[in-house]
């Protein structure tokens, strides 16, 4: 095979990812030294394009980063009035009281906010500093240098045939080289996957832990919109089935961004998460806010879950890990944008300082140091047990001791020190015949709507003559082992309709329709055989959100 020539661009810094964590170090290393050459290069057709977050902002990262963000013009309009938490039942709801909630689960000060609209602002403070940004620009390698260091990236690869060879207007793509190389690729980032596997990154860590995040954003009668109401609820309808919640905020314009989340550690292979999220709507107090509403958008995405115990080393040589490639959201309180913001910052700041110093392509130790001691490892340490509990005990006892452990980690100590994870979320995944299928009422196509209906709303587009992104490792996997074992749990826990098993001359086949992928790296989590990855696809593929 002969081996592909392509041309090679220098720069100091080289970002993978144009979301809130490497915007933020793109922005901070234009700030400590203007003639620094950093490049961005996004996946996503435009900046904004794959990013998916509920989102209720702490402002504490865009205040370190640009402090004058409100007189630049930020799109951060509607601070939180009101903060509410529900225990549901079938037909009712506890609302449960604020005052002994931690202080760090209080929502004032936050605003709700589109974050594919924060980040399509910060990419142009960016620009305006001399950043480069590539929107549509698919990394799909990593360049090694001596010693096997990350010297760089290849991006820009297109016109591979489906067979993977390249076909009549194939273009290599180019290498861009750094003197480091921050991935900021989001949760489960196809080249973090590779860095950490290769340096062994998750040595000495807990597994990472993962959710699946579904939302919708819906126009309701206004006079029914709260304008910065945000509402949290946990229970029904997962029950003992799973962890999870849901989140409504109301936004501006008459919108609300409805979503649910559902931890990925569930046993039971029939659950549907999809349908979970769709069902809830039903519940009466969503039902009568959504009345005479309509849905305009729809999406999905993983998130990690792992928290303080479950990040990995997240220095390597040559580069560094950032925002959710590192596993940073917080739980409880269902936000990592900030702490994304502030990975950027110091990850920025320790390779400034390496470059200045002379240095490139070792580990950024002082990143390392920074986000483990900082007000990001600082932050998740004081609530690293409320997954484990929840996951261990479920959620009643996980909401009392998970309070209680956060109230005293505010004093530096926790009771319960601090609890391992255990399982991977595809190991915890229980057999088929162990467990009762679940009935699903069918969609009514007014509140609830199938998955390919709502996957319409996301506004996704994949080139089909290309190479499937979702790739088997074994394809005789998926009917031989999770079909009769697992009742193959893909046609399920995708939030997109990409996978089936269909009969064909009497014999069931897995099908992948990787044209409805929304890129939320579901199946690279859960598939109990871990026989599904998840690579790039060309760039500009996938989802298109508009104000996600």
């Amino acid at each position: 095979m002969t081996e592909i020539e392509r041309e090679a661009m220098e720069y100091d810094v080289v970002i993978v990812g144009a979301g809130p964590a490497g915007l933020s170090a793109a922005i901070r290393l234009k700030q400590l030294d203007p003639d620094l050459q950093v490049v961005v290069l996004e996946k996503g057709s435009e900046v904004g394009a794959h990013i998916l977050s509920g989102a209720v902002l702490d402002p504490a990262g865009l205040d370190a980063l640009l402090p004058d963000w409100r007189e630049l013009g930020a799109p951060v309009n509607v601070p939180v009035t009101r903060d509410e938490f529900y225990l549901m039942g079938p037909a009712g709801q506890l609302r449960i009281p604020n005052w002994p909630m931690p202080p760090l689960m209080r929502n004032h000060g936050n605003y709700i906010v589109s974050m594919a609209n924060v980040c399509r602002w910060m990419a142009q403070q960016a620009e305006a500093l001399g950043v480069e940004i590539f929107a549509g620009m698919a990394c799909s390698e990593l360049v090694h240098g001596e010693g096997g260091r990350v010297r760089g990236v290849v991006a820009g690869e297109f016109g591979r045939a489906p067979d993977g060879a390249p076909g009549p207007n194939y273009e290599p793509g180019m290498e861009l080289h750094g003197k480091y190389v921050l991935l900021a690729e989001g949760v489960r980032g196809s080249l973090s996957k590779q860095v950490m596997a290769k340096f062994d990154l998750s040595k000495g860590h807990e597994p990472q832990k993962f959710g699946l995040g579904m939302k919708e954003i819906w126009e309701i009668d206004p006079e029914r919109h709260r304008e910065g109401t945000v509402t949290h609820s946990m229970g029904w309808p997962l029950g003992r089935n799973a962890g999870g919640g849901s989140f409504i905020y109301h936004f501006e314009n008459n919108q609300i961004l409805i979503g649910f989340v559902v931890h990925l550690n569930y046993e039971n292979p029939h659950l549907y998460p999809y349908m979970e999220f769709q069902r809830f709507k039903h519940h009466p107090m969503v039902a009568d806010l959504l009345e005479g509403g309509k849905r305009v958008a729809y999406g999905a995405r993983a998130i990690s879950e792992g928290g303080y115990q479950s990040i990995p080393q997240v220095a390597f040589p040559g580069g560094a890990l950032l925002g959710c490639s590192a596993g940073l959201v917080n739980v409880p309180r269902i936000k990592g944008n900030h702490n994304a913001m502030l990975s950027g910052i110091a990850a920025a700041e320790a390779a400034q300082a390496a470059i200045a110093a002379g240095r490139a392509g070792d580990e950024l130790t002082e990143y390392e140091k920074a986000l483990r001691r900082g007000p990001v490892g600082r932050e998740l340490k004081k609530v690293r047990n409320v997954k484990p509990m929840w996951s261990k005990w479920g959620l009643t006892p996980a909401l009392g001791l998970g309070g209680l452990d956060m109230w005293t980690n505010t004093l530096g100590f926790s009771f319960f020190g601090t609890m391992p994870h255990g399982k991977t979320d595809a190991e915890a995944t229980g057999k088929a015949s162990k467990h009762t299928p679940i009935d699903y009422p069918k969609p009514d196509g007014k509140l609830s709507f199938d998955r390919l209906t709502n996957v319409a709303y996301s506004f996704t587009n994949h080139d089909e003559n290309q190479p499937a992104h979702l790739t088997l490792r074994d394809p005789s996997v998926p009917i031989k082992v999770n079909l009769p074992d697992y009742g193959e749990p893909a046609r399920l826990y995708c939030p997109a309709g990409v996978y089936e098993v269909v009969e064909k001359d009497g014999k069931p086949e897995f099908v992948i329709n990787f044209q409805n992928c929304v890129h939320c790296k579901t199946c690279d989590i859960k598939d109990p055989s871990q026989n599904i990855e998840w690579v790039t696809p060309q760039g500009g593929d996938g989802p298109n959100y508009p104000n996600m």
